[in-house]
């Protein structure tokens, strides 16, 4: 039986043996060092942390997993944007196999596309069936690629989108002395999503952490986050995070407590 938990969070599937849970961090929110008593997948949406286990101090941003095994403490500092995920919280028996270590995470590369696979799956009406195949598939990569390790002009990219999402291809393949046509393809390899799913997540996450914390209007967020108008942010809130803009801004009420 998967135990509840204290927080505040919307769960989005119970299973016999496993539970799914979106939870949603204010930004600069300190999550204090902790455990859980079952096994713990925990899959990157959006916003930007720095998370602390065993295996030291990692900062992500971008298409990643945790794997943090009964007992495993971490601890999350929250960044300037928020922090969204999925949890995926299970008894090691409805997995089967389990990794050795007892924390195991992946930052871009494959992992990342399957672990943002999977985060978009457990916003539908997916089955236990698929949650464990595809979770066990996960792993299964992660296992097989090592840690995957941004280059510089990663990260350079990165910064350019994330200060103005509406920068083009040519423009950011010539930032980083590389061809707009070797660019995306060698992008995605890298982090897990495309150019163009990037500057589409960072759109709706400044709006979605000024929906969550401020009271400003949806067509003044709209403009200020970079979309033409309101109803081209509704579309990208659909797409991204399968919810309106609307639902994100009751979701304030539902931040985890931290300190």
């Amino acid at each position: 039986m998967i135990p509840n938990e204290s927080l505040a969070m919307s769960e989005l599937h119970r299973f016999d043996g496993a539970v799914v849970r979106r939870i949603i961090d204010p930004s600069r929110a300190v999550v204090a060092e902790h455990a859980h008593d079952w096994p713990v997948l925990s899959l990157y949406v959006m916003g930007d942390y720095r998370n602390a286990t065993e295996r030291g101090e990692h900062a992500i941003s971008g298409p990643s997993f945790v794997l943090y095994r009964r007992g495993a403490a971490h601890r999350n500092a929250i960044g300037e944007r928020g922090f969204e995920q999925i949890e995926i919280e299970f008894d090691p028996a409805w997995l089967g196999r389990m990794p050795d270590q007892p924390v195991v995470m992946r930052i871009g590369g494959m992992c990342g596309a399957l672990a943002h696979a999977l985060a978009a799956a457990c916003t539908t009406g997916l089955s236990a069936e698929l949650l464990r195949r595809d979770a066990r598939r996960l792993l299964i990569a992660a296992r097989d690629e090592t840690q995957h390790r941004n280059h510089a002009w990663v990260e350079k990219v990165d910064a350019a989108l994330r200060a103005d999402p509406r920068r083009r291809i040519g423009e950011l393949a010539g930032d980083v002395g590389v061809s707009p046509a070797w660019i995306g393809p060698a992008y995605r390899r890298c982090s897990g999503e495309s150019l163009k799913d990037t500057a589409a997540r960072l759109r709706v996450e400044r709006a979605a952490h000024l929906l969550r914390e401020s009271d400003r209007t949806l067509a003044d967020i709209a403009m200020d986050a970079g979309f033409c108008d309101q109803s081209h942010m509704n579309r990208a809130f659909r797409r991204v995070l399968a919810r309106a803009p609307a639902a994100i801004r009751r979701e304030r009420i539902g931040f985890r407590h931290t300190t």
